[in-house]
């Protein structure tokens, strides 16, 4: 029964057993559950076999039953509801900088821990194995973002640890070990740990070489000796963790350690929670401040070279700042396309009606060149000893963090307001999603620090321009208006003295570009189009802007199954 039909139904006497019974639920949508996330995401798919993870999809497929499930979904919410809890002492009066989560905090750490999120690209048996890694977690993350946090440091940890084989030999196997044990013991005493990561220090933001937190040398000297650090830092992640990437001042001059939250005799480490950061977004983590007062650690790579040996562990996290992004959006894009199958106004279905069609195949258009150019730098990532990938990645990795990080905030409140008043309260996801938005377009290096990075990036490396512009390069001729930009891009670069005022014209530029080529060599032809006829011809500043001419159905039959 439609709604027009409904309205001329004649009331029927109420009688006082059904008096409180004021009305019937109808034209809401039910919720967004039990479903395939893999399954029903074509871009995903499409891009996993692409990219050579074809082997893959059946786990894939499987893994995505479960992040869709209630009750996985439910551990999402639950864990964003019951924020972290920090306890400086305990019963008895000592010290135990203790931080206390929820449980479903935990059953979504110990199931991203057990599929390998931290781990499958260094596991070395897995074609393509950042693809299908990137894969994995752009799913769980579209249930919950915040414990992706720990997920992504102990991953990224990785290159910096094996700069020094001493500690790589003791701490590795527990690293990548599949596994998740929470306690608060030993690291000797466990078989599995997570890694965090405290750069940041209150007079200097992301100018790092401007910490003053001081180590000094108590045996040995240089890497894998053991260092004693005293110093404060504004923003360290995930305080439970097992150790600790940290920056810090040496004799020999900004140096990385290894600090573990235990001593090597056994004793609590000095290591100081002051307290959680009370954060717009990303609830379920637990951001803190701490104080390192003679903690011990353990120096990682050459005394004096800390910024060059965290910085691999900085790329491999703004990486997963674009998967987390591209999650969010297509989490943000299923939201607003299952509420327009599901509701009905003005005698159609919001699905049906024209401008709303505009509004959600646009949406679904970001998506999808995010997740493109997302798994395309995966893709690099699985080609470690190709030169001409290692440089793409140079500009690939900071040029994605800018752009997608930034898009998502936008994107994520339009597909709010395709739910109307629903889409704001606290009980639906996307209050969740737009609050998490603007997260990773600032941690790890905000806006100008990525534009910043690019421009040092062209001066240190010309062949990395050179590399990029062969990659865009390879989609010219199939649309004037990209071989223009490319040409408009070039025209740039040769005026070095305005590069960096003008740094982020050039990076949205190249971000368009290398989108729209993504898209035109591994997408979907009808994606591909659309997107040059929207962001290259048409006018975009708000979504819902597309042409009459672009082909709505194609996209939109790519969002979600009808089945759903």
């Amino acid at each position: 029964m439609t709604i027009s039909e409904r309205k001329t139904v004649e009331s029927p006497v109420v009688d006082a057993e059904s008096a409180a019974h004021t009305h019937e639920v109808f034209n809401q949508a039910r919720p967004l559950e039990n479903y395939n996330m893999f399954a029903s995401d074509t871009a995903l798919s499409e891009a996993v076999k692409r990219h050579g993870g074809e082997a893959s999809l059946p786990d894939l497929a499987a893994y995505g039953v479960r992040c869709g499930s209630s009750e996985v979904i439910g551990w999402g919410f639950d864990a964003n509801e019951f924020k972290p809890q920090f306890d400086s002492h305990d019963r008895y009066g000592n010290r135990a900088d203790q931080v206390r989560f929820h449980p479903a905090y935990h059953e979504l750490m110990a199931m991203g821990l057990k599929q390998g999120i931290h781990a499958l690209p260094w596991e070395g048996n897995t074609r393509s194995a950042n693809v299908v890694r990137a894969a994995y977690s752009y799913m769980q993350t579209q249930v919950e973002p915040g414990h992706g946090c720990p997920l992504t440091m102990t991953f990224a940890a990785v290159p910096t640890i094996r700069l020094t084989p001493s500690v790589a030999k003791e701490w590795l196997p527990r690293i990548l070990a599949r596994d998740y044990q929470p306690e608060n013991k030993l690291w000797q005493q466990k078989s599995a740990v997570t890694i965090g990561m405290g750069m940041t220090e209150k007079q200097g933001g992301s100018d790092v070489r401007a910490n003053t937190t001081r180590a000094v040398a108590i045996e040995g000297r240089g890497p894998g000796a053991r260092y004693e650090l005293t110093g404060h830092k504004w923003f360290m992640s995930a305080p439970m963790c097992d150790a600790f990437l940290v920056l810090a001042q040496a004799e020999g001059g900004l140096s990385c350690f290894l600090v573990p939250r235990w001593r090597s005799d056994e004793t609590k480490n000095a290591v100081f929670v002051q307290r959680l950061k009370n954060k717009m977004g990303n609830c379920s983590n637990a951001s803190s401040e701490v104080e390192f007062r003679g903690a011990e650690g353990w120096m990682l790579g050459e005394e004096g070279r800390g910024v060059p040996a965290i910085i691999e562990m900085v790329s491999l996290t703004r990486f997963d700042c674009m998967v987390g992004s591209s999650a969010l959006q297509r989490q943000a894009v299923v939201q607003a396309v299952h509420h327009a199958r599901h509701r009905e106004a003005f005698g159609k279905r919001l699905i049906d009606q024209p401008l709303m069609r505009n509004v959600l195949a646009d949406l679904q258009l970001e998506s999808e060149a995010s997740l493109a150019m997302t798994m395309r730098m995966a893709a690099a990532l699985d080609q470690p000893d190709n030169h001409d990938e290692s440089l793409l990645l140079r500009l690939g990795l900071p040029i994605g963090k800018y752009w997608i990080c930034k898009r998502t905030p936008g994107l994520t409140y339009e597909a709010m307001e395709c739910l109307g008043g629903n889409g704001v309260i606290e009980t639906s996801i996307l209050p969740r999603l737009y609050r998490e938005a603007p997260v990773n377009a600032i941690w790890e290096g905000s806006g100008n620090v990525q534009a910043l990075d690019v421009m040092r990036a062209m001066m240190k490396s010309p062949e990395a321009v050179s590399c990029w512009l062969a990659e865009v390069e390879k989609a010219c001729g199939q649309f004037a208006e990209l071989d223009q930009l490319i040409g408009q891009i070039k025209q740039r670069l040769s005026k070095p003295e305005n590069l960096e005022f003008e740094a982020r014209i050039l990076l949205e530029e190249m971000a368009l570009c290398f989108q729209a080529a993504t898209l035109l060599q591994y997408g979907d032809s009808k994606v591909a189009e659309a997107y040059m006829l929207s962001r290259f011809q048409g006018r975009h500043s708000l979504y819902g802007n597309l042409p009459a001419s672009i082909d709505v159905d194609a996209i939109l039959s790519r969002a979600l199954p009808e089945v759903y």
